[in-house]
Order: C-alpha cells, then sequence, then structure tokens
C-alpha cells in the first residue's frame, strides 16, 4: 500500500472556499486502478496559515504514478492555481509513504 499526501497552508478566513473548492470538485479517482480511498484533512491553525492535508490511499506506489501520467489525473488538476491562488501561502508539499504496517 501506498499513501500520497500534499500539505496545504490555507490563508485564514480562506477556510470555507478551500473545503468548498475541494468538496465540490470531481476527483477523477473513484475508476482509477490501483485508488483505494481519499481524505480531505483539517489540522492546526496556526498564526499565518490553517494546515491542510489531502491523504489518498493506493493499492502500490506504481498505481500513484501511474495515476499523475493518466488523463484522469490532468482533468482533476485542470483548475488548480488561477483565481483559487490566493487562498494558498506557497504551492502544496508533497509527501509519499510506503505502507509498513496496518493494525485493524
Amino acid at each position: 500500500m501506498y499513501i500520497a499526501m500534499n500539505r496545504f497552508k490555507i490563508v485564514p478566513g480562506a477556510e470555507a472556499d478551500f473545503e468548498r473548492l475541494w468538496t465540490s470538485r470531481d476527483t477523477h479517482l473513484k475508476d482509477v486502478p490501483g485508488f483505494v480511498e481519499f481524505h480531505l484533512l483539517k489540522g492546526p491553525v496556526r498564526d499565518d496559515h490553517v494546515l491542510y492535508s489531502s491523504h489518498t490511499i493506493w493499492a502500490n506506489q506504481a498505481a500513484f504514478e501511474d495515476w499523475t501520467r493518466s488523463d484522469a489525473f490532468r482533468a482533476a488538476h485542470r483548475n488548480a492555481g488561477g483565481e483559487t491562488r490566493q487562498l494558498y501561502l506557497g504551492h502544496p508539499e508533497f509527501e509519499g509513504f510506503e505502507v509498513i504496517q496496518t493494525v485493524k
């Protein structure tokens, strides 16, 4: 299993707009081979930002990398940036993790 995460620093006061943007968009993930599940996480509030993270679980790293080269990926990210750029402090920070242990 592989977990792909992006951390987003969101301008204070823009949380509702950021959440609406993410929860109303088509992720184009449901039919992608190897996709398991997606979570949008809200983290701590800091003086200059609110931390969010997208958390996507994949069958393996190859499935994630295949998705990043797919038409579904391009469609999901078609409107990234642009007029929503004012919501973010800087670019998202990507982190990828190979799952070593799972306890259920």
